[in-house]
């Protein structure tokens, strides 16, 4: 599940941030193990509603809206430094590569399980979120405002029947299934929600005045590389359940519906 959770380069890291990235991964390990045991055919848990979806989309939310507070952060830091052109260019070339290693996660997933591939995950959302970054990362109550109508339209958007080419939007066939599946509404609108709370928290891209970091440095070195271990967690989960499947003698079925 979910991501990149760095939006852009900030110069100064703010621990709290990292520690919350760190209890987001965390939350998407404990999500996608259970997850696997039932894709797994190991264990039968219902992940698609009660804890475990509450769950998956708690993790979704502090992803994205950490993501938007970093922007926020990053965005006040950069308008003193760079030029106009240079600052969207940054956003831009960060978002492309971000959403290029969703095509990736969409090509990978196509040859595992193509009846329920990726095609427009939480990287794709980040990378689309960053590279538009600059609309809106400056912006403030706007955002917020903007995030609300976001998120408002997610149900509405989620009700109506489309082609596969408006999955970026929340509109899908009515057959449509994905693994990961995080649609611009209403999901951007969680970003732009964070991007107001970066600018209220730490104006001008500074922790105010009087305010103290809160450290864990454990949950730091998780939120500092989120997204290495977003890349490679579900590979090390899956082969370390199918090993421990093997050396118990539990009968696995890949995939399990």
């Amino acid at each position: 599940m979910l991501a990149e959770m760095k939006a852009t380069h900030v110069p100064a890291r703010f621990p709290e941030i990292d520690v919350a990235r760190g209890v987001a991964v965390v939350m998407m390990i404990v999500f996608h193990t259970a997850f696997d045991l039932r894709f797994l055919g190991l264990y039968h848990l219902e992940v698609s509603t009660g804890f475990f979806r509450l769950l998956a989309l708690s993790t979704a939310s502090l992803f994205l809206f950490i993501v938007g507070v970093s922007l926020s952060i990053s965005a006040a830091y950069a308008k003193t430094r760079l030029t106009g052109r240079e600052f969207v260019l940054k956003y831009v070339f960060r978002g492309a590569f971000i959403f290029a290693l969703g095509l990736g996660i969409t090509a990978v997933t196509w040859l595992v399980i193509p009846l329920s591939y990726v095609r427009f995950g939480i990287l794709h959302l980040i990378g689309i979120a960053v590279m538009a970054s600059p609309l809106y990362s400056r912006s403030g109550w706007k955002s917020l405002l903007t995030g609300a109508v976001f998120i408002a339209l997610g149900p509405v958007m989620a009700g109506l029947s489309g082609g596969s080419w408006l999955l970026w939007s929340g509109i899908h066939p009515p057959a449509f299934s994905s693994v990961d599946y995080v649609p611009i509404f209403p999901w951007m609108g969680v970003v732009m929600v964070g991007v107001y709370a970066g600018s209220a928290i730490y104006p001008g891209g500074k922790r105010r005045a009087g305010s103290s970091p809160f450290t864990f440095p454990q949950l730091e070195t998780l939120g500092s590389h989120s997204l290495a271990i977003y890349l490679a967690h579900q590979p090390i989960i899956i082969a370390v359940l199918l090993f421990i499947s093997v050396v118990s003698g539990m009968a696995f079925a890949f995939p399990a519906g």
